[in-house]
Parts: structure tokens; sequence; C-alpha cells
């Protein structure tokens, strides 16, 4: 077997053993969306009273709405958690380990990558599931469909999260940071309300979602639960991936981040 795929599967194995002893953690992804399901869309929907939500032009209920967004915030929340075991790892000495084998240093990242959004598609997917218990039901194609989507999505996220790992250094700092970074993205993006929405009440905060990387993750999952292939947020979801990757890879370059390399 390739080095390379030995690796990948290494590291996807490893995240995924890690994951199985944390069972609170995951119990802690599906609370957190569930109790905006089925707590807080009442509310919501009692004060925007949506039926017929542009662009889609078909009737939907507040909590179908909201479950793209939610999904999304399993994705952004697992991102950020798994950016904070890089963290651990570095203090603990276990990422040197990692980073100073003979593969590429970029591989070795993207593997980490891969492994946290294998285990939030899968988080997603139950959390789905439960939704339709309580007769929240999407398309059925959109389950399929739906996949890819999560996994662009939940590779952008986990750039992210990579990106913010590689200039936090200790961990009591990483929660402050996580906080400053995730409230925004989730709130300024259209995962609890649409843009058009936001427009009537202000141009700027509609402008400021619009830009938001999230957003159009968000999107990208939502067009994709009715089937359909939203382009303008998979070219967004796409470039922002790069970007946070390729600013990981500098924050983890060994001059910058301290960790050196065989030779």
């Amino acid at each position: 077997m390739s080095p390379y795929l030995t690796s990948l599967r290494a590291i996807v194995l490893r995240e995924a053993l890690r994951f199985v002893h944390q069972r609170e953690r995951f119990i802690a992804a599906l609370v957190r969306p569930l109790v905006w399901l089925l707590v807080f869309a009442a509310g919501f929907r009692a004060a925007l009273g949506l039926s017929i939500i542009p662009p889609y032009q078909t009737y939907i209920t507040y909590e179908t709405y909201i479950v793209p967004g939610l999904c999304g915030m399993i994705l952004l929340f697992n991102g950020m958690q798994s950016s904070l075991s890089l963290v651990y790892d570095r203090e603990m000495g276990s990422m040197k380990l990692l980073l100073t084998s003979p593969l590429p240093r970029g591989w070795l990242l993207f593997c980490k990558i891969v492994g946290s959004t294998g285990i939030s598609i899968l988080q997603v997917y139950v959390f789905l599931a439960i939704a339709a218990g309580f007769d929240i039901i999407m398309a059925p194609l959109g389950y399929v469909a739906v996949l890819p989507a999560l996994l662009v999505a939940g590779i952008m996220l986990g750039a992210l999260g990579l990106l913010l790992s590689s200039f936090v250094k200790q961990l009591e700092n990483f929660a402050g940071v996580m906080n400053f970074v995730i409230f925004p993205m989730f709130f300024l993006s259209s995962a609890l309300y649409p843009l058009w929405k936001m427009a009537e009440s202000s141009k700027l905060l509609h402008d400021i979602c619009a830009l938001n990387p999230f957003t159009h993750a968000v999107e990208l999952i939502r067009f994709a639960l009715y089937g359909q292939l939203n382009l303008t947020a998979l070219a967004w979801t796409l470039a922002s991936a790069a970007v946070f990757t390729a600013l990981a890879l500098w924050g983890y370059a060994p001059a910058r981040s301290g960790i050196g390399r065989k030779r």
C-alpha cells in the first residue's frame, strides 16, 4: 500500500478512535442543534412568518429551513473541536512526532482534516435521522446529494480550524479564540434566517453575511438537500477552503511552528 494511503488510513482511524472514546463529544454535538431545532425554531418562525422562501419558491416550514444551517453548525463546531485537539497534541508532543515523518507536511495536515470531516458527516446524518423522527423530513434524494456538499463544507471549516490552531500556542487561550470565530460566523450567516430578510433591516448586515464563507457553506448544503447545485456557493466554499489551507500550511511551516522535520 502507498505510504500516503497508509498515513491517511492511520490518521483517520486515530481520529475515529479518539471520537469513540469521547462519547460526550458526540452527545454535545447533537444536543446543540436539536435545541435550536425543537425549542428556538417555534419562536423564530412566529417572528419571521416564513412560508415561501426565495430562491426556493416552494413551501418550507421554518424548521425545514434551518436544518441545513444546523448541519453547518455541527460541521463548524466539530472543525473547531478538532483544531483544539491539534493544540493539545502539540503541547503533549504527539504533533511533533506526526509532522516529523518523511511524508509532506501538507498531506499529513490534510489527513487530519479528512478524519475530522468524516466524523462531522457521521454526526450530521445522525442529526438528520433524529430530525426525521420529529417529522422534519427533507427530499429523499437530498440525503444522498448532500454528502458531497457536506464533504466540501467540512473540509473548508476543518481548514479554518487548522489555521486557528497554527497561531494559538496554548490550550487555555483556544476557547476564547473559538468563541470569537464561531459565534460571529454562525449568527452572521443564513443559517437561521435568509439573507433577504436581513436586507430588510440592514444593508450592511446583509453584505457582511453575504461575504461570510459559512453562509456559502450553508447554502451549498441547503440547495443539495433539495437536490440542487448552487454553483456560486460551491465556488465560494472551495475558494475559502483553498485560502484557509494555504494559510494553515504557512502557519505550520517549520520556521513558524517551531516543529522541525527529520533530515
